[in-house]
């Protein structure tokens, strides 16, 4: 553990447990007036005179000034390594323990930023966004209050992801947009930070119904390529920095362009990008590869979203080209990857090709079965199972909409009868709002009239709206 307090009180508990008088630790050198000032902390002792004390009292000059010795440091800084490393395999609950033992016991201001940093992230990778959103803050806050030290880019862009992920538009939006402007400001059009900030704006204007803003931001972000290695434009973009003055950011663009040297994180950066192109031709939004069509439609009667409409073949035909270079993502984003294909297949009339592969992903055909009451699991906002249950649910809905293509409504309504079952297990939040405003469309195109409603009302509740008589059954803007 750091030693308590500061210099002046290390000094004067060693000094204790020594049981050695001010006067003797002076020794000839200094006066016991200025061993009280210093214990005091009214005076900071010089290297010299640290050295000095530490011989006296058989300790470093390290622990004296910082309160960890030099191999406890060595031992944080590795452990803090190591978090990271756990996290980038995938294992977040051991990079949060790993994270949570250096900020305990860690003195550095550098290392304890990196490590808030690394919790973060494992925090959001588990799932408790609020959490990480509220430490995203405070980095931010901290690099807003001293440029100098650090960049305040990487906890906006992260905080924007973060919002996204809650629902928050406005905020994601607002925040992405600040980003974007920061990196134009450099020069800086290429590399990681500015496409996962466009990825993120890119789907937030979608779920916003934004379409044109969409296809606009789509189209830049998808011709964008670096004509020069990615190292060069973050060296560009630091030595701007520097120019004016931010050091936070400049040291953050020359860390990146060391690191772009040998890295793979642009082409898994590329494969997330495609992934929410795709996304979002598959949401309404006009080809990237055409030119886009004014928005005339009026915002939907509850004020913040049109109902979102299904991607033309000939989107879906250029969602599957994007969807061919995802194949490097793996966890939540294949499965997102996955069900994006199927639903692209529906689109363009390859049915049995897009129930095959929902049903491979659902295990052989588990999608025509109800989930059984009595081993039911309600999962709990921002868990895994919460995440798990959304993407088994859409698998669902995208199986009963290639049944209906294929003329098959009883089929599709014994899928829509599991996924609203498991659906009703989900937690209220705008992904669920989401499923249900699709389950119920669902539900209206086999002509249950009846189940449409109760879908649509139920879509407004999670949205958390009231629904009205006079609404019950509209289809819930959501």
């Amino acid at each position: 553990m750091p030693g308590p307090g500061n210099v002046g009180e290390r000094v004067r508990n060693l000094r204790l447990t020594r049981r050695l008088s001010q006067a003797q630790l002076a020794g000839h050198d200094l006066s016991d007036s200025y061993i009280s000032l210093i214990e005091s902390g009214k005076r900071t002792p010089t290297p010299t005179v640290l050295r000095m004390l530490a011989e006296r009292l058989g300790c470093t000059p390290e622990y004296l000034a910082e309160g960890v010795e030099p191999e406890q440091r060595a031992h944080l800084e590795v452990r803090e390594r190591h978090a990271h490393l756990a996290l980038l395999r995938g294992d977040p609950v051991t990079a949060e323990a790993g994270f949570d033992e250096v900020i305990a016991r860690s003195d550095d201001p550098d290392l304890t930023s990196r490590a808030r940093w690394g919790r973060a992230r494992a925090l959001e990778e588990l799932g408790r966004v609020d959490d990480a959103i509220a430490l995203f803050e405070e980095l931010r806050e901290q690099a807003e209050r001293d440029p100098g030290r650090a960049s305040w880019l990487p906890p906006v862009i992260a905080l924007a992801r973060c919002y996204h992920a809650v629902g928050d538009l406005g905020q994601a939006i607002a925040l992405g947009e600040r980003a974007v402007e920061r990196l134009n400001q450099l020069g800086l059009g290429v590399g990681e930070e500015y496409t996962e900030v466009g990825r993120i704006l890119l789907l937030a204007y979608v779920d916003r119904s934004d379409p044109a803003r969409a296809h606009e931001l789509g189209r830049r972000l998808l011709k964008s390529g670096a004509d020069e290695p990615a190292s060069v434009h973050y060296q560009r973009a630091s030595m701007r920095a520097l120019e004016e003055g931010t050091i936070g950011d400049s040291l953050y663009f020359a860390d990146q362009a060391l690191a772009a040297r040998g890295d793979t994180g642009p082409t898994q950066s590329r494969a997330r990008l495609s992934l929410a192109a795709a996304k979002a031709l598959l949401r309404g939004v006009t080809p990237f590869s055409a030119v886009a069509q004014p928005d005339a439609v009026p915002a939907g009667e509850y004020g913040f979203e049109r109902p979102r409409p299904e991607g033309s073949p000939e989107a879906a035909q250029e969602a599957l080209q994007l969807l061919q270079g995802t194949a490097g993502l793996n966890g939540e984003e294949s499965t997102e990857s996955t069900i994006a294909k199927a639903r692209a297949l529906v689109l363009v009339g390859d049915l049995d090709d897009a129930i095959a592969t929902l049903e491979q992903f659902l295990d052989t055909g588990l999608a025509l079965s109800a989930p059984e009451h009595s081993h039911a699991v309600t999962p709990q906002p921002g868990t895994d199972l919460a995440a798990r249950t959304q993407k088994t649910v859409l698998a669902r809905l995208v199986l009963a909409r290639a049944r209906v293509a294929q003329g098959d409504p009883t089929a599709a309504q014994v899928v829509l009868r599991a996924a609203s079952e498991q659906l009703a297990t989900l937690p209220a939040g705008r992904p669920a709002a989401h499923l249900f405003r699709e389950l119920g469309e669902l539900y209206e195109l086999v002509q249950d009239a009846e189940r449409a409603a109760i879908a649509y009302r139920q879509a407004l509740e999670a949205a958390g709206l009231s629904a009205s008589p006079s609404t019950s059954t509209a289809k819930a803007r959501v």
